[in-house]
């Protein structure tokens, strides 16, 4: 019997690759800078609908088929069944995708403005520059988080308060989105638990290798209550005490869960992820309400 030899990959393929999970979180992050800019979406829904476009599908999207490309070996230990190693995404069509979609994501990011154009481009200098050789800062997990955080968090809140204003954001929004960036390196770090072994064996200096698993457990924990703690001050600072104490509220519980979490960091680092990480999020969002409320005072 001939074997079939794969010479593209399936729509469902690339879609895969893509990983529209992954999308959420940014776009979490956009509606965050939509809400905290205090502007009526009005006939803006246009522009917001651009924004949803360029923040998940394309320059998301565009992170993890660049990742996937530059971690085909890394991802043949530790996770096989992915697209590129599995051989579903055959030959070079993973740097092919990547390459296209970066150009895409320029077409369209003049479409939200200046300040939204920028920020497209940074986020995109930046997903090549976390994968790509030379600079591949995910071979260094200080700078690799950090680069993540920025992407995933500082930068669609920024985008989304921008696009909204077509100014650039009020300084109170663009310090929260930057405090729930440095709060997201820790965030980070917990998705390198999963492939510590790999990462030895290729020379990435994720944290949990270079600190040791429980070591870098911690430290994610201390990285991301911080900033979150900083957020509660400011909103005290700003004459916002019920939304202030919300946050505060959640990062109490956060510090419950974190308890469970350091018992077995490997192993509930996906259980954290579910749990911890949606009182981060729903912070974000208390924080976008309140600094909305300051727009309109």
């Amino acid at each position: 019997m001939t074997s079939v030899v794969v010479s593209r990959p399936a729509p469902s393929v690339v879609l895969e690759l893509l990983k529209p999970i992954t999308w959420f979180p940014p776009l979490g992050a956009l509606g965050c800078g939509i809400g905290s800019s205090g502007v009526s979406p009005g006939q803006r829904w246009p522009t917001i609908i651009v924004g949803v476009l360029l923040a998940g599908p394309m320059v998301c999207g565009t992170s993890q088929a660049v990742n996937d490309w530059y971690d085909r070996h890394v991802d043949a230990i530790n996770e096989p069944d992915r697209p590129i190693p599995s051989g579903r995404i055959p030959g070079r069509w993973g740097l092919y995708i990547a390459i296209v979609w970066t150009v895409l994501s320029l077409l369209i990011a003049p479409l939200l403005g200046n300040w939204g154009f920028v920020a497209a481009v940074v986020g995109l200098v930046l997903a090549w520059a976390y994968s790509a050789p030379p600079i591949r800062l995910k071979q260094n997990g200080w700078w690799g988080n950090a680069a993540c955080g920025l992407c995933y968090e500082g930068l669609p809140w920024f985008t989304g308060a921008a696009v909204m204003s077509a100014s650039a954001p009020d300084w109170r929004i663009v310090l929260i989105a930057l405090l729930y960036s440095i709060g997201a390196h820790g965030i980070m770090t917990l998705n390198d638990f999963k492939s510590v072994e790999g990462d030895e064996r290729m020379g990435i200096d994720s944290l949990p290798v270079l600190l040791g698993v429980d070591n870098a457990a911690r430290f994610a924990c201390l990285v991301m209550v911080v900033p979150q703690v900083a957020v509660v001050a400011m909103l005290l600072a700003w004459q916002q005490p019920i939304h202030a104490a919300a946050v505060g509220a959640l990062v109490l519980v956060q510090l419950l869960l974190m308890v469970h979490f350091l018992k077995g960091p490997r192993e509930r680092a996906p259980w954290y992820n579910g749990t911890g990480i949606s009182c981060y999020v729903v912070g974000m969002l208390v924080s976008a309400f309140a600094l909305a409320a300051m727009q309109a005072s």
